[in-house]
């Protein structure tokens, strides 16, 4: 038979066992259970997320890039074709958006309207030692699902190279890195809301 001292100090044991269950619960249970009704606020947020870094609506589901026409004073013939389809890679690539050929939820034109190289720094024999070659885009970016982040902007990029070479030796490796780098631009100026 049992003392009535055993007794209290096995019911003070199970009260004490209960306690930490009830600490064990709290400490584990609760935090597990605000992080998951956070986690559901978070999904249900109206902004879509990709690795680069891109943030867009879920409404926008498709986009257009009209032809970039050249409208610079010196025109180099395939610039606006190269840069058309490089900003179209670069949204079919970085975004899950739909290219469209009629209007899209975002849509972007424009014109090449400058493309110039000029001396950058003179030697002293008073000859160009270095000469700057720039080309600028004047981009419409038209946002119809979210109007405030539309814009109107004119982006500038240039690389400079030595000018013992010809314009004519450098331009296409020079074009092609300006055009990424405005294109690069333009896609963060639509897409990278930070």
């Amino acid at each position: 038979m049992e003392s009535p001292k055993e007794h209290f100090t096995e019911r003070l044991r199970n009260m004490e066992l209960i306690r930490k269950k009830k600490k064990i619960f709290l400490a584990v249970r609760v935090p597990a259970i605000v992080l998951l009704m956070i986690m559901t606020a978070l999904g249900s947020c109206s902004i879509k997320y990709s690795f680069s870094g891109a943030s867009i609506s879920p409404e926008v589901k498709t986009f257009n890039v009209q032809y970039f026409q050249n409208r610079a004073p010196l025109v180099q013939p395939g610039l606006s074709q190269f840069l058309t389809d490089a900003l179209i890679d670069k949204c079919k690539g970085q975004t899950s958006l739909r290219y469209v050929t009629n209007i899209g939820d975002v849509s972007f034109e424009g014109e090449i309207n400058d493309y110039n190289t000029r001396p950058l720094t003179v030697a002293a024999d008073a000859r160009a030692a270095m000469n700057r070659f720039t080309i600028a885009v004047k981009v419409k970016f038209t946002n119809s699902v979210d109007p405030d982040l539309s814009f109107d902007q004119t982006f500038s990029r240039y690389e400079d190279y030595d000018s013992n070479q010809e314009l004519s030796q450098v331009e296409k490796e020079l074009s092609d890195k300006i055009i990424e780098m405005i294109v690069e631009d333009i896609f963060n100026q639509a897409f990278v809301n930070w």
